[in-house]
């Protein structure tokens, strides 16, 4: 939705605003990396069988909580405002690489969020979104210039 693309089995959000503080996994500031990521104007589309469409987008970034946040409309209407959607694990993430004048963060493995899917459930009217679920890997691409 909006700005946002799917390409080769890949989402990809542009970055809106925000600022983040990186400090690498060898100093002694947890969590190394810190601030916010914004994605407004785009996001993904849900469309069940029965024609109920949910819609989630404006994703905020949170990564010294490791949570996603965004907005919720089913159907049309706003359902929530700023919902905590996703849960990020960095124990995967590996150290920050530069690709030119980009700072290129990878491995942060994303997982559904026992709001997102309890809501996601009673919405679509089933049992099959499960709490932690792995969605995918993030990757982040930010320009430092």
């Amino acid at each position: 939705m909006g700005t946002a693309t799917f390409t080769d089995g890949t989402f990809a959000f542009p970055i809106t605003g925000g600022n983040v503080d990186y400090y690498g996994p060898d100093s002694d500031v947890r969590p190394y990396v810190q601030g916010e990521i914004d994605h407004d104007g785009s996001g993904i589309s849900l469309t069940a069988a029965d024609g109920t469409v949910v819609e989630l987008t404006d994703f905020r970034i949170d990564p010294g909580e490791s949570k996603l946040y965004g907005t919720v409309t089913a159907n049309g209407a706003v359902a929530a405002e700023d919902a905590y959607l996703f849960n990020l694990w960095g124990g995967t993430l590996k150290p920050i690489q530069m690709e030119g004048s980009n700072a290129v963060l990878e491995g942060t493995t994303v997982h559904i969020s026992p709001d997102a899917a309890s809501l996601l459930n009673q919405t679509f009217k089933t049992d099959a979104v499960q709490d932690e679920m792995l969605v995918g890997v993030a990757k982040i691409t930010a320009a430092t210039e």
